[in-house]
């Protein structure tokens, strides 16, 4: 399985990004899919998490309400709308596939995993 994330770069507080991930290998349709990040200095984090339908969706409360996760099964992949940034959101975006079926906010759950986009919120 392989996972290209894309869609990182630099942007004010207040604005919007809207991040890819293009899945190949796997039966993506099947698989869950979820967003990680991770700061400088700090350990990875859960942001966001979809079903392999798209019809369930979970988020870390840090972005509830202004992250929103996506996934067009014709296309392979899943995407992160991401709006009102701040810039506690500047971090190393990775996007992580899992063959169960259940959402999961543990890094434990994904097998698969993209290389990372970085993103940069200034204030």
């Amino acid at each position: 399985v392989q996972l290209q994330a894309s869609g990182g770069g630099l942007v004010q507080a207040g604005g919007s990004l809207r991040l890819s991930c293009a899945a190949s290998g796997r039966t993506f349709s099947r698989s869950v899919m979820g967003w990680f990040r991770q700061a400088p200095g700090k350990e990875r984090e859960f942001v966001a998490t979809i079903s392999w339908s798209g019809g369930s969706t979970y988020y870390a409360d840090s972005v509830k309400g202004r992250f929103t996760i996506s996934r067009d099964n014709a296309k392979s992949t899943v995407y992160l709308q991401m709006n009102t940034l701040k810039s506690e959101d500047t971090a190393v975006y990775y996007c992580a596939s899992a063959g169960g079926s259940g959402l999961s906010k543990l890094m434990a759950a994904y097998d698969y995993w993209g290389q990372g986009t970085q993103v940069t919120v200034s204030s």
